[in-house]
């Protein structure tokens, strides 16, 4: 059992993402393709619809993290791998889950790693996002 987290222990948030916030979030990392702000581009495209943009679905799984290990420690972020599965839409209600897969005290760090499996799924339960994380958790602020 872990100080910070326990294995098999998962935590989820779901969001609707619209129009508006799929072009907000967009604009304010810098990413102006079409896709994300066009309705017309957007049509054309092979999605038929605006899209939400891979760091804007990616974003949310992360802060979930950070989030649900801030209630308990302080955490710190060191390595996540992202794989896009299928197009986030203007519209769509996700649910983003993160299990808890492992947990080890780092004696020389002074905190928990915890390693994690992640997903975002769709209002049709397909995924659209999967990761895996590691993260570091102390008691310092």
């Amino acid at each position: 059992m872990g100080r910070f987290a326990n294995v098999g222990e998962s935590y989820s948030h779901s969001v609707t993402l619209d129009a508006a916030a799929i072009r907000a979030f967009a604009t304010a990392c810098g990413d102006f393709n079409p896709l994300h702000h066009d309705e017309a581009a957007a049509a054309r495209s092979r999605f038929g619809r605006l899209i939400a943009s891979g760091p804007h679905t990616a974003s949310l799984l992360l802060g979930l993290s950070a989030t649900w290990f801030a209630q308990r420690g302080t955490p710190l972020g060191l390595d996540y791998t992202i794989k896009f599965r299928k197009a986030v839409f203007a519209g769509d209600t996700l649910a983003l889950r993160w299990t808890v897969v492992a947990v080890h005290w780092k004696e020389s760090l002074r905190g928990e790693l915890v390693t994690l499996d992640g997903e975002i799924r769709n209002q049709h339960d397909e995924p659209v996002l999967t990761s895996n994380g590691l993260l570091l958790v102390t008691d310092a602020p």
